[in-house]
C-alpha cells in the first residue's frame, strides 16, 4: 500500500491513544471529552498520519500492500508530541547568582545593580560564539527531545543589537536544520532597552527598520515578540511597534501582565496570536483577550522560580480563553525547562482538568503558535507522538512530571533522544 510515494508503517498496538481531536478551541473541557481509543493503531504516511484507529482494523488495512510493522509489546499509553510554546532557549552563561540573590530576599532592582538580570544574559550572550551558541542550544533541544517535547517555540532577546540578534537567530536556524526537534523562532530584539540606547522609541524603530528587514531576507523568523513591563516598553511604543511588525508581514505575540496590567490591552488591540505570562491578569484583561481571540499563554516554570503566584488558568478557561501552557525556559526567572512537570504543577494549583492539562501542551500550544499541521493525532497531521510505559493515561500527570516517555516519533520516524543535560 502506498501514497504519495510513501510506504505505511503501522505502529503498534497502544493501550490508549488519546488523540486531542474534537476538542473544543478555547473554554473549559471535561475529561469526557477526550477522544481516548483503546487497543489501538497508527498508520503512518510519510512524515504524516494516514489513520488512527482499532489495531486489528488498521493491520487489515496495512496488509493490503507492502508495509513496516512496529510492534509495541509493552502497555504504553501514546500522546501528540508535546508543544513547547514560549521559550528563551538560545542563551550563554547562568544566572544562579542571580537565584541564589532572590531567595535570599534580594530585589529585581537590587540583584539588575548589582550587575545581575536581563543585561547579565546579554552580556554572556553577546560574549559566546555561533558555534558554541548553537551547541548551547543543541543539547537544551537533546533535553527536551527527551522529555517528549517535539516543537518548541525559541525567542532571540539577549543579543538586542542588529548584528548580535541576527546571530542568535542564526544559531536558532542552524540547530533546526540539523536537530530532530521543529524549532520556531521568534525574534525578541524587544526584549528590554539595551545598555546603548537612551530612548526606547527611537530604539524600537531602529529595529524595525535595520534589523526586521534582514530577518524576513534572511528568512530568519516570521514572529515578532515584545516584553511590555515597566523594566521593558511601555504600551503605546509597543502598539506601534507590534503594528510596524504586522504591517510587515510578521505574526506578533506579546510578553503581557506578568507584574502589571497593559500588555493584554496591547495583545488584543494588536491582533497578537498570543498573551504570554498573564500572571497579573483580571477579570477585564481576560474579557479583552477573549473578544480578540488572543491565546492565553501561562508559564508556570516563572513562577516556580520568582516565587510568586501562578497565573489565573482557571478563571481564564472558566471566562472563555484558549489556555496553553510553555516552559519559558530561560537562564534568569525559569531556567528548569521542564513542560510535563510544569503543566502539573499549575494544573494541580489552578485545578485543571486532565484534558485541559494535555490539550494546553499540544493542541492548544498549536494554536498560540499558529501550527495547523500538528497538536492532535489525526489523518493528515504531522506524525510526532510519545509513548509513556503505562496502561491508563491518567497516570501520566498523577506522576506531577516525574514519569517521562519511554519512545518518541517524530515525523513518523522513532527517535533517539537525546540525554539529559542542564
Amino acid at each position: 500500500m502506498k501514497e504519495d510515494n510513501h510506504t505505511y508503517t503501522l505502529v503498534g498496538p497502544f493501550s490508549q491513544v488519546v488523540t486531542m481531536q474534537h476538542l473544543p478551541e478555547a473554554g473549559p473541557i471535561k475529561d469526557e471529552e477526550l477522544v481516548v481509543l483503546e487497543n489501538a493503531g497508527i498508520l503512518v504516511n510519510g512524515e504524516s498520519i494516514a489513520q488512527v484507529g482499532n489495531y486489528q482494523e488498521m493491520l487489515q488495512l496495512a496488509e493490503k500492500s507492502d508495509y513496516k510493522l512496529e510492534k509495541i509489546t509493552e502497555p504504553m499509553v501514546v500522546l501528540p508530541g508535546l508543544i513547547d510554546a514560549h521559550t528563551h532557549m538560545c542563551f550563554a552563561g547562568s544566572r544562579a547568582n542571580d537565584y541564589a540573590m532572590r531567595v535570599a530576599g534580594k530585589s529585581y532592582l537590587e540583584i539588575a545593580r548589582s550587575g545581575g538580570g536581563i543585561l547579565d544574559s546579554v552580556r554572556k550572550t553577546r560574549e559566546a560564539t555561533l558555534i558554541e551558541l548553537v551547541d548551547l542550544l543543541k543539547k537544551r533541544c537533546d533535553r527536551h527531545l527527551h522529555e517528549g517535547v517535539t516543537t518548541s517555540e525559541v525567542k532571540s532577546g539577549y543579543g538586542l543589537s542588529v548584528d548580535e540578534e541576527l546571530k542568535m537567530l542564526e544559531a536558532i536556524k542552524l540547530v533546526n536544520k540539523h536537530h530532530q526537534i521543529d524549532l520556531i523562532p521568534t525574534c525578541l530584539a524587544a526584549h528590554m532597552l539595551p545598555p546603548e540606547h537612551a530612548d526606547a522609541g527611537l530604539y524600537l524603530k531602529h529595529i524595525v527598520t535595520e534589523l526586521l528587514p534582514q530577518i524576513q531576507e534572511q528568512q530568519l523568523a516570521n514572529r515578532v515578540d515584545i516584553f511590555i513591563e515597566e523594566t521593558a516598553f511601555n504600551g503605546d511604543d509597543a502598539l506601534t511597534y507590534l503594528l510596524e511588525a504586522k504591517q510587515m508581514g510578521f505574526d506578533v505575540t506579546v510578553h503581557a501582565d506578568q507584574f502589571s496590567t497593559d500588555g493584554s490591552r496591547i495583545a488584543a488591540e494588536a491582533g497578537a496570536i498570543s498573551a504570554d505570562h498573564l500572571e497579573a491578569s483580571g477579570e477585564e484583561e481576560i474579557a479583552l483577550l477573549k473578544e480578540a481571540e488572543v491565546v492565553a499563554t501561562v508559564l508556570p516554570g516563572a513562577s516556580v522560580g520568582l516565587g510568586m503566584h501562578y497565573a489565573p488558568a482557571r478563571k481564564m478557561l472558566d471566562g472563555g480563553l484558549c489556555v496553553a501552557i510553555a516552559t519559558d525556559w530561560n537562564p534568569g526567572s525559569a531556567p528548569m525547562g521542564d513542560l510535563l512537570l510544569q503543566a502539573a504543577l499549575i494544573g494541580a494549583s489552578e485545578k485543571l482538568t486532565t484534558a485541559e492539562t494535555l490539550a494546553a501542551i499540544t493542541v492548544r500550544a498549536a494554536k498560540a503558535l499558529n501550527l495547523k499541521d500538528r497538536g492532535s493525532l489525526q489523518r493528515k497531521r504531522l506524525a510526532d507522538f510519545i509513548a509513556f510505559p503505562v496502561a491508563d493515561y491518567k497516570e501520566i500527570l498523577y506522576f506531577q512530571g516525574k514519569l517521562k516517555p519511554t519512545a518518541i516519533w517524530k515525523k513518523g520516524v522513532q527517535v533517539q533522544a537525546g540525554k539529559l543535560s542542564a
